[in-house]
């Protein structure tokens, strides 16, 4: 497993589409660090302790660690019980740690060290440098932070190379480094699982590092014992814990994997922690894997929380561990959700399914059924998935203990799922997944019809595609569609500037507004043979990369087709510029227009107007 929140796959921060990689720019991008308003002093953690009995102190208090990495509510959290959360990249860390220390919480900073499937050459010694060049300022801008409590150097960085020592040689001389640039707080780095040598290797090659993080799923409840045969010594914090991961269960007989319920993953939590964590001599504490939810295999496989925020029963498990006592009113459980008769049906075929939960404080409960397409991707990576397909209307008939969907005409994997949620924002979930038989494709996603040309500027009185994608450095991005500044024809045009010297911030017209591909929407523009518009810059010699289609297929709604003028340099007086388009499939246009720029000594500022697809 890896992170729900770093920078491989942001979520709560901008989305940069991929297809910008090759679209943007040639030069060197830098992106400057946000200020941080905490350094108040730094607290001296320690940990002590010797012969398998450790101790973490904080100012000579004892510490142990409760906690959870995600990105729901940190105040949420407190109230739980939790004094501690994880982050896996330092991307937002002045941010997090302000808010720590405002909560009286602390957290255990990630830095994330690169990855060999990433395209990281541990052997490279330039990628090598660049690395520590970035740790180094991380821990000189942090380390006098109230909030900060461990260092985490890496997370699962190992994972492909474990045998090699390289790997492990950097991470020492990156763990020395940051002892040696702040000696008050203790140095982690984190692996996936403990088995191989890596424990070894770790113990061999790495003295400087104080704390070993360990992820650990289905043989969470065994990390003491295997950690002693592998003559572990040092402490270790249970960095991600939580139900077995997809790549741990068994398939089902048509192929797939049967997801246990959020009551039966409570289990799991409650089992790991008494048997690990709790009252274990080596174990400094642990982080529970995520607080909030994650698209992984599933809609629901990981998380403590659903997307509203509401808890899942793991995390009132986790309260009672922490606290002794469980939330006053807590989630509703479920006891089984099952198809009625086979999970293997022909296409358009109705399907009965039967759900039993019960609620343990009698609240009223309200249950939400949705029908989702199966892609059964089973990764063990933890980067970032696309939501799958759901399918609105497919569930004809539903009440809080059934639910009767038509299937769609497309083969393969579906879930039905149900989600229980009470009046205490309290929540449970369950699916079921039922197979449609046949090879039919699922239908194409196809975008509302229009008439050519097409105007996106002057706006059409629907309002079309919606200026509302900002992208990179957002706050130093300036729009204005009601310029009056020479407008190549009418009364206005666009203003477009973007005011950084480094960096680099764009903005896409999108349909609907704020849609990055999660949401239905585009235009079918099926019939255009080109984009065009007119475009010209405020003193001349200004290059902005113009585009459409940015959307990939790493999300549930892509574009279906895409095209760019990248690093387009810009004369003072208007100009018409064009992108072929007629060789692409225009049948689902989400992004139908965008621009991107990079910094510049002076700021870039350009004119728009007269766009259309004809």
């Amino acid at each position: 497993m890896k992170e729900p929140m770093k920078i491989k796959q942001p979520s709560a921060r901008t989305y940069i589409p991929a297809a910008l990689v090759a679209l943007l720019f040639t030069a060197s991008i830098v992106t400057a660090h946000a200020d941080t308003t905490v350094q108040s002093g730094p607290s001296v953690v320690r940990v002590s302790g010797s012969g398998g009995h450790f101790r973490l102190t904080v100012n000579g208090a004892p510490y142990f660690v409760k906690g959870a990495g995600g990105d729901s509510s940190k105040r949420e959290l407190k109230k739980l019980g939790a004094n501690s959360w994880r982050t896996w990249g330092s991307d937002d860390l002045a941010v997090q740690l302000a808010k720590a220390q405002k909560l009286n919480m602390m957290v255990t900073a990630g830095i994330w060290l690169g990855h060999s499937d990433n395209g990281f050459d541990y052997h490279n010694a330039a990628q090598v440098a660049a690395q520590e060049a970035m740790v180094r300022e991380t821990v000189i801008q942090y380390r006098n932070s109230k909030a900060l409590l461990i260092w985490a150097l890496g997370n699962e960085m190992e994972t492909g190379m474990d045998r090699d020592p390289t790997v492990w040689n950097v991470v020492e001389h990156l763990a020395a480094m940051v002892k040696k640039l702040d000696p008050n707080h203790p140095v982690m780095t984190v692996v996936a699982e403990i088995g191989g040598n890596k424990v070894s290797l770790e113990e061999k090659l790495c003295p400087d590092v104080d704390i070993l993080g360990i992820n650990s799923y289905a043989g969470c409840s065994t990390v003491p014992q295997r950690y002693t045969a592998a003559h572990g010594t040092k402490p270790y914090i249970i960095t991600e814990f939580g139900p077995p991961g997809p790549w741990e269960m068994k398939k089902n007989a048509w192929g797939t994997i049967v997801e246990p319920t959020s009551t039966e993953k409570a289990e799991w939590y409650r089992n790991a922690y008494v048997s690990t964590i709790q009252n274990n001599p080596m174990c400094l504490g642990s982080y529970a894997f995520t607080w909030g939810h994650k698209q992984e295999a599933t809609a629901t496989w990981f998380g403590l929380t659903l997307p509203d925020e509401s808890r899942l029963g793991a995390a009132d498990v986790l309260s009672r561990l922490w606290t002794g006592k469980f939330p006053a009113h807590r989630c509703p459980n479920i006891l089984s959700l099952k198809v009625i008769g086979s999970d293997k049906v022909a296409p358009g075929q109705k399907v009965n399914a039967a759900l039993n939960w019960t609620d343990p404080n009698h609240d009223p409960v309200k249950v939400t059924w949705i029908l989702q397409y199966d892609p059964e991707a089973i990764h063990t990576g933890g980067g970032r998935e696309a939501g799958p397909r759901t399918f609105e209307g497919a569930v004809t008939s539903s009440s809080s203990t059934h639910a009767v969907v038509t299937m769609p005409v497309g083969g393969g994997g579906y879930r039905l799922f149900a989600y229980v949620r009470n009046n205490h924002n309290g929540s449970a979930v369950a699916n079921v997944p039922i197979f449609v038989t046949g090879d039919a494709p699922l239908p194409k996603i196809v975008g509302t019809r229009v008439k050519l040309p097409f105007t996106i500027y002057p706006s059409t009185p629907n309002g079309a595609y919606v200026p509302s994608g900002f992208m990179g450095n957002a706050s130093d991005i300036r729009v204005d569609t009601a310029s009056t500044d020479n407008p190549h024809s009418g009364t206005t045009c666009i203003k477009c500037a973007y005011y950084a010297p480094n960096s680099w911030g764009g903005v896409v017209w999108q349909n609907p507004a704020n849609n990055w591909g999660d949401s239905p929407g585009g235009y079918n523009l099926t019939g255009a043979k080109k984009l065009t518009f007119w475009a010209r810059g405020a003193t001349g010699g200004e290059s902005v990369s113009f585009s459409f289609g940015l959307i990939g297929p790493d999300k549930t709604y892509p574009d279906s087709g895409k095209g760019s003028l990248p690093n387009t340099v810009l004369t003072k007086e208007w100009k018409q510029y064009s992108i072929d388009v007629s060789h692409e499939d225009l049948s689902a246009i989400v992004s139908g227009f965008a621009w991107a720029a990079s910094g510049a000594p002076q700021p870039v500022v350009f004119y728009l107007d007269d766009l259309r697809y004809e």
